[in-house]
């Protein structure tokens, strides 16, 4: 039986004779692997969300052949290797971790989290501001969550979790407001995103990963909504020609069927 090492070892040799041997492997650049990289993130971030262990496993190797992939490409021109990029993962956990390598004393997750943030932005090649970091391409629900959770590290956060309900319908209202008194839509945009921001500071707050929250609702209104559909093609009714109170009584079945 193979050890991690030679498995390891196996991938990359496989790597190298792709890039040698195969038409499409060999056009491949950085730029061509970019959003094939972001698919295999949201595959592996599906199989997560429906706790399916075999997908986790199966796409946490598409996204290491897109590493090994990087690593090879770089190496062709000598800027770096698998090596380099190893050797520098374990330099960066060794530095941000001086609570287990180190002689510093750091009690829960908050702490660890804090000095994290503190302790990148003393890193030669990061950027020196606190949001410097986040992504501009990053998705805004993630980049929204990732710049609070940066500022907190940093003490901008409420004194007590409790205080965010009272921003949440300060901006709820302003939005209101706006949509009753403007024809503006760019102002009335811009409450709307207002209040988007504090709903997911209020979920960062209670422990929330407000893109697994949506993501799951999400599939919660697929799934009712297929049911709503499927059970009026099985009438041969339209959906356009039901009510709403209509469509609510297949609606409420999927919820009885949800809860079984």
């Amino acid at each position: 039986m193979q050890t991690t090492l030679e498995s390891f070892s196996r991938l990359l040799h496989i790597m190298d004779e792709l890039r040698e041997k195969c038409p499409w492997d060999k056009k491949q650049t950085f730029e061509t692997l970019r959003n094939l990289t972001i698919e295999e993130v949201y595959e592996l971030a599906d199989a997560i969300i429906q706790q399916n262990s075999q997908e986790i496993k199966k796409e946490l190797g598409d996204l290491l052949l897109h590493i090994v992939f990087y690593a090879k490409i770089a190496s062709e021109t000598n800027e770096f290797n698998m090596k380099d990029v190893i050797d520098s993962l374990c330099e960066k956990l060794i530095y941000r971790h001086p609570h287990v390598f180190g002689e510093e004393s750091l009690q829960n997750q908050e702490q660890v989290k804090e000095r994290w943030e503190q302790l990148k932005l003393k890193e030669k090649d990061r950027p020196k501001t606190v949001l410097g970091g986040v992504p501009e391409t990053m998705p805004a629900l993630l980049k929204a969550m990732r710049m609070q959770q940066k500022a907190r590290a940093v003490g901008f956060d409420w004194e007590y979790k409790e205080q965010v309900w009272d921003k949440v319908q300060e901006e709820i209202s302003e939005l209101s407001h706006e949509i009753q008194t403007s024809q503006n839509p760019e102002k009335i945009e811009q409450e709307f995103g207002d209040v988007l921001f504090s709903i997911i500071n209020a979920a960062r707050l209670y422990g929330v990963d407000p893109e697994t929250a949506l993501e799951r609702t999400n599939k919660k209104f697929k799934f009712r909504f297929e049911y709503l559909e499927s059970q009026t093609m099985a009438k041969g009714i339209s959906l356009k020609d039901l009510s709403l109170e209509q469509m609510d009584v297949f609606w409420n079945e999927a919820k009885k069927i949800e809860k079984k």
